[in-house]
């Protein structure tokens, strides 16, 4: 069992920055592929970012390319999504979450077997 733990949501100004982290307690995160969601009001949660073990390999939506990264610091059993740039649009509850075997590539959330309690950000003036 992975426990996911986000956190470095709050309110910023459009063009501003924030720096999520998800934290895992109960067992190592460094074996696991690790993606970042989010979910607006009334809409589908969306796959923004996900990283590899290692984090040799990382894949990001359209809509956050050039703006979004993610990283990892297994040390610390976290990772990281850097949001640079944010707009209005970006509003949402953002999710962690975890699977051994998933692939980096994958956007579905049903390939994830492990989910924080997500954080809200809010980009707004």
């Amino acid at each position: 069992q992975v426990q996911l733990v986000e956190s470095g949501g709050g309110l910023v100004q459009p063009g501003g920055s924030l720096r999520l982290s998800c934290a895992a307690s109960a067992r190592t995160l460094s074996n696991y592929v690790v993606g970042w969601f989010r979910q607006a009001p009334g809409k589908e949660r969306e796959f923004v970012a996900a990283i590899s073990w290692g984090g040799s390999s990382i894949y990001l939506a359209h809509s956050v390319k050039g703006r979004f990264t993610i990283s990892r610091d297994d040390a610390k059993n976290t990772v990281y999504l850097q949001m640079n740039n944010l707009k209005p649009e970006d509003t949402a509850v953002y999710y962690c979450a975890a699977d051994r075997f998933v692939a980096v590539t994958t956007t579905a959330t049903t390939a994830y077997d492990y989910w924080g309690q997500g954080t809200q950000v809010t980009v707004s003036s």
